[in-house]
């Protein structure tokens, strides 16, 4: 891909980084991009969850150096999130995802879901470097808000949706949550060893079990 945040500048900027910001739990699970839908989605309509499983596909895709955000359900994430902290943005998706067909139609001729990779990648950088057309206030911001929250999704703790069967940990290598770090583990010349379970399952975070049981 050609974007000016290419996918090694993702993977680079999530290790330095960590896991990216939580939000709202659900422990429903229904993969949204490319796979049959298991579980209705919570907030997007399933329309909108196709096309933007299309586009987390593109941004973060999967290829040989391993999983993308198809598999880590960052749309569930997002799905998730635009119910919850993250509901100041729900407006934003609506009228943005309409406006990605209509802009791939207009210039491919096509809705962005029927595009091969390469044409869906060319909608992407249009929108990145903010000249297609028909979006408020500009594409490129909807970009940016689609990337930001795509990055959370493949590497936020598993517990708020996304990050599945811990795929982004794996991927830059991150070994886990830990409560504490022995002199030993802080050496750097011994890879840690992986211990990938979400922060809540630690004892100290016990009593967040209720809370987020109830949802928003």
């Amino acid at each position: 891909m050609s974007y000016k945040l290419t996918r090694r500048d993702i993977l680079k900027r999530a290790a330095i980084a960590g896991a990216a910001n939580a939000v709202t739990l659900r422990t429903k699970i229904w993969a949204a991009e490319s796979a049959p839908i298991q579980e209705s989605p919570e907030t997007l309509t399933t329309s909108e969850v196709i096309i933007l499983g299309a586009i987390v596909a593109r941004l973060i895709p999967t290829d040989e150096n391993g999983p993308g955000a198809t598999e880590a359900q960052a749309v569930h994430y997002i799905d998730l999130a635009l119910g919850g902290a993250l509901a100041s943005s729900r407006q934003s998706y609506a009228a943005g995802l309409v406006a990605v067909n209509a802009y791939a139609r207009s210039s491919e001729g096509q809705p962005f879901t029927d595009l091969e990779p390469d044409a869906q990648d060319g909608i992407l950088r249009d929108m990145e470097n903010d000249v297609a057309t028909g979006f408020t206030p500009n594409s490129s911001s909807f970009f940016n808000l689609v990337r930001s929250h795509t990055i959370q999704g493949m590497f936020c703790d598993p517990a708020y949706g996304g990050n599945a069967d811990f795929v982004g940990w794996q991927l830059i290598g991150y070994p886990g949550v830990r409560t504490a770090v022995t002199a030993d583990q802080q050496r750097m010349d011994v890879a840690p060893t992986a211990r990938q379970i979400s922060a809540f399952d630690f004892p100290a975070f016990a009593s967040s079990r209720e809370w987020r049981s109830r949802g928003r």
